[in-house]
C-alpha cells in the first residue's frame, strides 16, 4: 500500500474507531432507557394500586399520568436510540469495508457475476464482472437499477460524446470530496442487507399506474358528504356521552358508515394494498436515499440536474415518497381489524385512505419512474466517486475530439496489480498495427489488458492508472478467452473464427475501432495458424480499426518487414542466466529470448535429481 492510500486508510479508521465509541455510547444510553422504561412503568402500576387501595386522591391519578408520560417520553427516546445505533452501526460497516478494500480483500462487495458475457465485445477479456473484477472493486451500489446502471457503463465505450464524459468526471470528482455523503448513503444498503429491488419498485409503479379506482374517490361531492357525516357522528356521540341524544343514535350511524366503508372501499383499498404493499420497506429506503440527495449542495453539472429533476416545482420526488411511505404506514396499520372496525365507523378512514392515494397517484404518478432512474444514476456515480476516494494515485484521462483512434498512454499499469505494477508508456497511431512478442510470463497480455480497462475507466470518467492517458473515443473489441462450447457441438477452432466473425462485423459497424488480440487461432497448427494469421490481420487492416496483437509466433512479426508503414513489432523481453529475468516492460523490436524449453530444462532436472536421490 502507498503513501497516499495509507493516508486513506488512515482516515477511514480513524473515522471508524470515531463512530465505535458513538455506538457505545448509544448502547450505554439504551441500558438506561430501558430501566427508565421499566420504572416508569412499575411507578405506574403502583400508582394504580395506591389509588385503588388507599387514597382515590386526585394527586395520585396526576402522578401515574406523569409516570405514564415519563413511560412514554422513555420508550420514544430509546426507539430513536435504536434507530441511531443501526444507522451507525451501518456506518461503521462501510468504514471497516473500505479499508478491508485497501487490503485487496473485496469479498464485502457484489462481483456482477450476473453479468457475465463470454460473447461481450470487451468485458469478459477484461476481467470487468466476476470475482476480483473490475466491477467488485467498484460497485458500492444498494439498488439494483445502480447496479445495472455502473454495469452499463463499464459495458460500453463509444456512447458518450466527450463532453457528456467530462460532465460526469466532474460530478464523480465532486461526490469523490463529499465523503460523509456518499458513507451516509452506502450505509443504507448496509441497513437493508441487500440490493433495493428497483425493477420491483418500477414494476409496483406499472401497475399503479394502471389501477381502477372508484369515482368516487376523486370527487369533490364525495368528500364533502365524507366531512359532514363524520362530523355529524362525533356531534352525535358527544351528544351521547351527555346524555343529551340516546346512545343508539351514534352507535347506529357509526355502524351504517362502518357498513358503507365495507361495501365501497374493501375492494379498491385491497387492490392498493395488493399493488403497493410489497415495496414498502424498500419505499422507506428511498425517502432515505432522496432526502440526502436532495440535502446535497452540489455544482457539477450533472449533480445540479439529477437534484433539479428530483426537486422541481411541478412535482418533488422527496415529498411523493414520503407522502407514498406514509400512506403505506397507514394501510399497514389497517392489518388490525379492530383498529380497521374502529377507524372506519369513527372516521371514515378506509374513504381518506382511497382518497389519500387517488390524488397521489394523479399528481406525482407520471414522474416517479424518472425520479427512481435518478436516484440509480446517483447510486452509480457515488459507487464511481467511492473508487475515486479510494485511489488517490490514479489520475482523469485527457479525452480529445478526435475522428480517429487516440491512444497516447504514459506510465500505463494494470490497476489490479497497485504498487506492483510496472509502468510503461506506449502510443497507439489510427489505422496502425502492432504485434507484441515475448516470452510466456513476459507480460504480454497484462499489459494488453491495461490498455482494455484504463480505457473503459476513461470512458466512464473515472481515474486512470497511468501517469497520463490521452485518448478519443472508439469503440473497443477483444478476443483473448475464447473457449469452446461442447454442450452446442461448438469446438474450440469453430468458437475462435465465430469470435473473429464478431469482430469483423463490430468494426464495420462502427467508425473507429481498436482491436486487443492474445494468440490468433490458437487452436490450430502452427503453419496453418501463421498462415491464417497474416490473411486475417491483412484483411482487417482494410477496415477502420487499429490494433494490437499479443502473440508467440516470432514469423508473425515478419508482418511488419512487407508492411512497415502499417505494422510494429514490440517485444516484453526476458535474461536467461542463473534464472530467467522478467522486466515487464515493452520495447521496440522481437523477442529474442523464450522461456518454455528453459524451465522445462530446469523443471525435467530437478526431477531427475529428485529420482536419484529416491533411488538411493
Amino acid at each position: 500500500m502507498g503513501a497516499q492510500k495509507s493516508a486513506v486508510y488512515s482516515q477511514y479508521e480513524e473515522k471508524a474507531e470515531k463512530v465505535a465509541g458513538e455506538i457505545r455510547h448509544c448502547e450505554k444510553k439504551g441500558r438506561w432507557l430501558v430501566a427508565a422504561q421499566l420504572s416508569a412503568f412499575l411507578l405506574v402500576v403502583l400508582s394504580i394500586a395506591i389509588y385503588a387501595t388507599y387514597y382515590a386522591e386526585m394527586v395520585i391519578v396526576a402522578l401515574g399520568i406523569l409516570f405514564v408520560l415519563a413511560y412514554l417520553a422513555a420508550r420514544r427516546m430509546d426507539v430513536a436510540n435504536g434507530d441511531k445505533w443501526e444507522r451507525l452501526k451501518a456506518v461503521r460497516a462501510v468504514y471497516l469495508n473500505e479499508m478491508a478494500y485497501l487490503k485487496d480483500d473485496f469479498t464485502a462487495f457484489r462481483d456482477g457475476k450476473n453479468y457475465i458475457d463470454p460473447h461481450h465485445a470487451f468485458s469478459f477479456d477484461m476481467d470487468v464482472f466476476g470475482e476480483q473484477s473490475l466491477f467488485q472493486r467498484i460497485n458500492r451500489t444498494v439498488t439494483s437499477g445502480g447496479s445495472d446502471l455502473l454495469a452499463g457503463q463499464l459495458s460500453r465505450t463509444a456512447t458518450k460524446t466527450r463532453q457528456e464524459i467530462e460532465s460526469q468526471r466532474e460530478a464523480i470528482h465532486e461526490l469523490a470530496l463529499d465523503e460523509s455523503l456518499r458513507t451516509a448513503f452506502m450505509a443504507v444498503g448496509q441497513l437493508r442487507g441487500d440490493l433495493i429491488d428497483t425493477d420491483k419498485v418500477v414494476e409496483v409503479v406499472e401497475k399503479a399506474k394502471s389501477l381502477s379506482l372508484p369515482s368516487f374517490a376523486s370527487s369533490s361531492g364525495a368528500m364533502a358528504v365524507a366531512v359532514v357525516s363524520v362530523v355529524g357522528f362525533l356531534s352525535f356521540f358527544v351528544a351521547a356521552l351527555v346524555d343529551v341524544v340516546p346512545s343508539g343514535v351514534p352507535f347506529q350511524w357509526g355502524l351504517l358508515q362502518l357498513f358503507l366503508m365495507v361495501i365501497l372501499c374493501a375492494r379498491p383499498l385491497g387492490s392498493i394494498n395488493k399493488t403497493v404493499g410489497a415495496v414498502s420497506k424498500q419505499m422507506g429506503m428511498y425517502v432515505s436515499l432522496m432526502e440526502m440527495i436532495s440535502e446535497g449542495h452540489f455544482s457539477a453539472k450533472d449533480n445540479v440536474e439529477m437534484l433539479s429533476r428530483l426537486s422541481s416545482a411541478d412535482g418533488n420526488a422527496l415529498r411523493s415518497f414520503k407522502e407514498l411511505k406514509r400512506f403505506m404506514d397507514s394501510l399497514d396499520r389497517t392489518g388490525n381489524p379492530l383498529y380497521r372496525m374502529l377507524c372506519n365507523a369513527f372516521f371514515l378512514n378506509d374513504f381518506f385512505l382511497v382518497r389519500r392515494f387517488a390524488e397521489w397517484k394523479s399528481c406525482y404518478m407520471p414522474r416517479m419512474i424518472e425520479w427512481i432512474d435518478t436516484v440509480s444514476r446517483f447510486d452509480a456515480l457515488v459507487s464511481m466517486a467511492t473508487f475515486r476516494y479510494n485511489e488517490p494515485c490514479a489520475k482523469g484521462a485527457e479525452i480529445v475530439d478526435a475522428d480517429e483512434v487516440v491512444y497516447c498512454a504514459e506510465g500505463i499499469s494494470h490497476p489490479f496489480l497497485g504498487s506492483k505494477a510496472v509502468p510503461n508508456d506506449f502510443t497507439l497511431t489510427d489505422s496502425h498495427y502492432y504485434i507484441v512478442t515475448g516470452a510466456n510470463m513476459a507480460g504480454k497480455s497484462t499489459f494488453l489488458r491495461s490498455l482494455g480497462v484504463n480505457y473503459i475507466l476513461a470512458m466512464c470518467g473515472m481515474p486512470v492508472f497511468a501517469s497520463r492517458l490521452r485518448v478519443s473515443v472508439f469503440s473497443l473489441f477483444s478476443s483473448m478467452r475464447t473457449s469452446d462450447d461442447l454442450a452446442h457441438g461448438i469446438s474450440y477452432f469453430n468458437a475462435e473464427l465465430l469470435r473473429l466473425k464478431q469482430l469483423i462485423a463490430t468494426c464495420r459497424e462502427n467508425r473507429h475501432t481498436l482491436i486487443i488480440l492474445d494468440e490468433i487461432l490458437k487452436g490450430t497448427n502452427s503453419a496453418d495458424k501463421l498462415s491464417g494469421s497474416r490473411m486475417f490481420l491483412e484483411s482487417i487492416s482494410r477496415l477502420p480499426a487499429t490494433g494490437i496483437i499479443a502473440t508467440h509466433d516470432l514469423e508473425l512479426s515478419k508482418m511488419s518487414d512487407e508492411h512497415p508503414a502499417r505494422f510494429h513489432n514490440y517485444c516484453f523481453e526476458i535474461a536467461l542466466t542463473d534464472h530467467v529475468t522478467y522486466s515487464y516492460k515493452i520495447t521496440p523490436g522481437v523477442a529474442r529470448n523464450q522461456n518454455a524449453t528453459y524451465l522445462l530444462r530446469g523443471l525435467l532436472r530437478m526431477e531427475c535429481i529428485s529420482s536419484v536421490k529416491s533411488a538411493k
